[in-house]
């Protein structure tokens, strides 16, 4: 995700907290930069995940199995 998303993302939770609040406008373009923020936090640390591996103590590696 770009780092100006992740700006405006800041901006408005700043502004949400004023005592003017959000307009609905902004409510909605909150929302759809929070599930695109989410959906690339998930495929990166799945990636992450996919990645890692145990190592035994006795030097043997393996890839962590999938959860249901």
């Amino acid at each position: 995700m770009e780092q100006a998303k992740i700006d405006r993302i800041n901006e408005l939770a700043r502004k949400s907290r004023t005592p003017e609040g959000l307009t609905p406008e902004e409510i909605t373009e909150r929302a759809a930069l929070r599930q695109e923020y989410v959906a690339a936090f998930r495929k990166n640390l799945t990636a992450q995940l996919e990645n890692t591996y145990i190592v035994e103590p006795d030097g043997t590696k393996h890839k962590l199995p999938k959860k249901k």
